[in-house]
């Protein structure tokens, strides 16, 4: 049986008609439901679409995966038990993800304690899916720390139940080659909050597509986002929050980095308030830092409200270069140019790792930024 809907109402087929708004867009489990992508197609337009080839038409793996988890219950569940509790595919590749993958890893999360740890290693052209529950009242932290080589299409699903206060650290460090698409579902219900944060480091393409839905009554999200490209790689960010209930939070802020020619960034932020989103909160943010010619930063916030009854909403975008008064005033008191630009980045990028709140964490992440950025101005 093929599984097809939309956010709010159900869709007989895929059209390239625009949707009025954007929980109109159609979603389906069925990649045969979706044409092949094109950059005609808002949603691959500013994409890489040759470079992702093999994860839109190529086979894919999707039986399980060697993988480490400590610090929760896990299990690998068929995928018709346990997915589509969070959000449905509205690409190809999270469609072709979603029908390949056999067993989905569940990760049950419930009590208080130290963060739960997944590790991946990653090699092949896979598939993928996880689902992450946080039951009702947990407050619990979750790393899922990825490595490789891979070309991998995945979808993971996280589910806030009532009263949860969960927090979803993915820190992306592939390989130079890898490729990763990936579609992430955020459902949060009645008074839960969750923490959603994005770490984009390596690979030759990343594009990691969160969408978040505030599905009950006082639920709220701090959606916070990574990134660093050089040598020509690809980094994408299409973020979605949907206020569906009244009395919900969001704050989304996505900061980026970006150095050498041919080198691209994309960030797209949608925010939909719908009709009975009454007392909403909202604000997002992106803001993209280019260190040097030859690199693009693409910066999209949209916003759309369905009710005159909010608290607040409002959206920014900034893409600049190094600001030449924080560089002189740092080689005024006798920093070198060069270690004036790194101090400079390393501030920008940093506000994010310090979102974190575990402090090892926040640690490594500030060394592999420095060096990051060393190596930025050893080439500049």
């Amino acid at each position: 049986m093929t599984e097809t809907s939309t956010n709010s109402s159900v869709a007989p087929e895929w059209s390239d008609m625009p949707v009025q708004t954007r929980n109109e867009r159609f979603a389906s489990a069925q990649p045969e439901d979706f044409p092949e992508i094109s950059a005609r197609q808002l949603e691959w337009r500013l994409s890489p679409i040759d470079a992702l080839g093999a994860l839109a038409e190529g086979e894919l793996d999707g039986g399980r995966y060697d993988v480490t988890v400590t610090g929760a219950t896990h299990e690998w569940v068929p995928m018709a038990t346990v997915a589509g509790k969070a959000g449905l595919p509205e690409d190809r590749i999270s469609a072709r993800a979603w029908s390949t993958t056999v067993d989905a890893l569940h990760i049950r999360v419930d009590g208080e304690g130290d963060p739960v740890v997944l590790d991946r290693e990653l090699d092949g052209i896979r598939a993928a899916h996880l689902v992450l529950e946080f039951t009702a009242n947990t407050h619990r932290s979750v790393i899922i720390r990825n490595t490789g080589t891979v070309a991998l299409a995945e979808n993971v699903e996280i589910i806030a139940h009532d009263g949860s206060n969960a927090r979803v650290m993915n820190l992306n460090e592939w390989d130079s080659t890898a490729l990763h698409a990936a579609s992430h579902f955020v459902r949060v219900d009645k008074s839960a909050h969750v923490d959603h944060i994005l770490i984009s480091l390596g690979g030759a393409v990343q594009r990691v597509n969160p969408a978040i839905t505030l599905a009950g009554t006082g639920s709220s999200i701090e959606s916070y986002g990574l990134y660093f490209a050089d040598h020509g790689r690809h980094i994408e960010h299409q973020v979605f929050v949907h206020h569906k209930a009244a009395q919900t939070k969001s704050n989304v802020l996505y900061k980026g980095a970006l150095h050498g020619k041919g080198t691209r960034t994309v960030w797209v932020g949608d925010v939909l308030i719908g009709p009975d989103a009454t007392g909403t909160d909202s604000y997002e943010a992106n803001r993209n830092l280019i260190l040097s010619d030859g690199a693009r930063a693409d910066s999209i916030p949209n916003l759309e409200i369905e009710t005159g009854d909010i608290a607040g909403a409002g959206h920014a975008s900034a893409t600049g270069r190094l600001d030449d008064e924080h560089l002189f005033y740092l080689q005024a008191r006798g920093i070198t140019e060069a270690e004036a630009r790194r101090l400079v980045a390393l501030g920008f990028l940093v506000e994010i790792v310090g979102r974190i709140g575990i402090p090892d964490l926040e640690e490594r992440l500030t060394e592999i930024l420095a060096q990051v950025l060393d190596a930025v101005e050893e080439t500049a």
